[in-house]
Formats: C-alpha cells, structure tokens, sequence
C-alpha cells in the first residue's frame, strides 16, 4: 500500500472484541490485541489510519447479536471513544509503550458506518439514536483530544436526503467532517451525490466543513457473476473498472476546491474474489485473492498513478 502511494487506510474497530464485557464485571478490561495490530502496521509504513468504530457487543447493542445494531448505551460510548483516544491519541499509551515504533497518533475518529441503511443501522429511521450516539462519540474524543477530527459516519444511498435528515435530528456542530459513500454506474453521479451533499451542508450553515469520500468504488471481474447485472447496471469488467476509477478521479480533482473534498477513499485494497458469494464487494479490491493467489487489478494501475499525481501537488 505505501509503494503505491496510499496515505490513509480506513480500518474497522470493532467494539465488540475491544469491549466484549461491560465496564465493572468480570474480565472487563479492555482488548486493544486487535486495533493495535492496525494501529503499529500503519504507523511503520508512514501511513495515516482512520478509525471507523462499529459493532457494538451484545450487553451494548439494542438488539444484541446483531451486527448492525444501534448501541443502547450512549454513556458506554463515549467511555469507549475516551479509551480509544487514550490509548492512540497524541498523548496516547501505546506510544509510550512502543518507543520502538514510528509516532503516528490517530488524529480523526469516524462514527460507525452506513447508518442510513439496516445493514448497518438496524433500528430505522436511524436519525435520532444515531445522533444520540454522535454526541456521546464526539464528548468522548474531544474531551481528550480537542484538535481531532470527528468524522461523521459514510451515508450512502440517497446520501444527501440522509444528511438532512441528522441536521433536523441535531447533528450540526456534533462532527467536524461529513463522509459520503457515492456509489454509482456513473462516474457523473458519483460527483453529483457529492455536490447535493453540500448543498445541504450550505443550507445548514457548514459550507465550510469538508467532505470525506470514506468509500467509492465498483466491484469488477472477468466472468461477473448475477450480481453486477442489476447492482451497477450492467457487468463490470476488470478493465472498466479502472476507467471508471480514472475518470472518476479526473472529476474529483477538478471539483475538490469547489466542492471542499478533503479525503478519497478507494474500497477496498484486498478482496477475495467468491464467486458463489453475493457480497459484490468481493470484486471491489485493487488487489484480489484468486484461486489462493494475490492478483493485481488493472484499476491498481490507474490508482498508482493517480496517488503518485497527487502527491506532487500542494
């Protein structure tokens, strides 16, 4: 990833295995095995790491053993935000602990993902509990770290009409960066969500404020499965898929000042490529398993290119 010129890896920490029991009860100290396995691997390839916390454990959740479930105890969430930003903030633990490791503070902090849709909200409309969740977020990691970014969760789908909905629910002044998700056949689509997600920030008075792209992408292969008929609107090949990267980036470029894009997030990097799988997103990686083999895609290329181009600029 470093060789190719990624500088932020969007990664899942999941409070699940960081929290699995409740704070006072038995075997209740916190498990950081995990996210400091991301935390080091990032920081030793110069690689900026951006949190996005979800999965609460089941004495947290609303509807315990699933997935998507909102988390019921807004008080435990900010504890867990606090420890996060604790342990790998600017004054974080680990970095006392491993002097040995470069010094890369986690600095921005997303609130779960995809709350506008029941895969990853399951109590909907998601408006007033995720704002309810936002809040509890937000104290937990300003309080510790006033400087860091609090990134609002990636809304996909009618993301704009999503974001509207969690301005009237409160949200205004609870983030400090908006995410999209703008997943589209069309190139052109993809940067109109982005641009209807401003103006709803202008007309809620954060104009100013950036836009995270935290995820953008299509899944491709040689031989698409069903799947690619109807979810993108028509099969992807391998090749198409790093024209649609290329023209997509070409319009991103051109609108960032304009439209205040800050952040682009490809997703993902590795993929395992299933054909007997529904998940599309099997297809979606710069680099693919196949058949037990580590593949490059085509689009990696027109990625390379497009980080190497970027990184010359101011």
């Amino acid at each position: 990833m470093a060789a190719t010129g990624v500088e932020t890896v969007r990664a899942a920490f999941f409070w699940a295995l960081v929290q699995p029991h409740p704070h006072g009860s038995s075997g209740s100290s916190l498990n950081f095995d995990s996210t400091d396995a991301l935390v080091l691997a990032a920081a030793g390839r110069g690689l900026t790491l951006l949190p996005v916390v979800q999965w609460p454990p089941d004495w947290a959740a609303v509807e315990p053993g699933v997935f998507g479930s909102p988390p019921a105890d807004h008080d435990a969430v900010r504890r867990l935000f606090t420890a996060l930003v604790e342990r790998y903030g600017p004054r974080g633990s680990l970095w006392r602990e491993r002097r040995n490791v470069p010094r890369r503070p986690v600095r921005a902090w997303q609130v779960f993902n995809e709350p506008n849709i029941v895969g990853f909200w399951s109590v909907q409309p998601f408006d007033r509990d995720y704002v309810a969740t936002l809040r509890a977020a937000e104290s937990g990691i300003h309080d510790v770290d006033p400087s860091a970014t609090v990134v609002l969760a990636g809304l996909t789908g009618d993301s704009w009409k999503a974001l509207s909905a969690l301005y009237a629910a409160g949200a205004r002044g609870l983030f400090d960066a908006v995410a999209i998700h703008p997943y589209s056949p069309s190139p052109a689509n993809v940067l109109r969500t982005v641009r209807y997600a401003r103006n709803v920030m202008r007309i809620n008075g954060d104009g100013a404020l950036p836009i995270w792209v935290t995820e953008f992408s299509w899944p491709a292969a040689s031989n698409p499965p069903p799947w690619a008929v109807t979810a993108f609107g028509g099969p992807i090949t391998d090749s198409r898929q790093a024209r649609l990267l290329d023209r997509t980036m070409r319009r991103f470029v051109a609108a960032r000042e304009r439209l205040g894009i800050a952040r682009l997030v490809w997703y993902t990097w590795l993929s395992h490529e299933a054909t007997e799988s529904l998940n599309p997103w099997n297809y979606a990686g710069l680099r693919r398993i196949r058949n037990g083999v580590r593949h490059s895609a085509p689009a990696l290329r027109a990625f390379r290119r497009w980080a190497r181009r970027l990184a010359r600029q101011p």
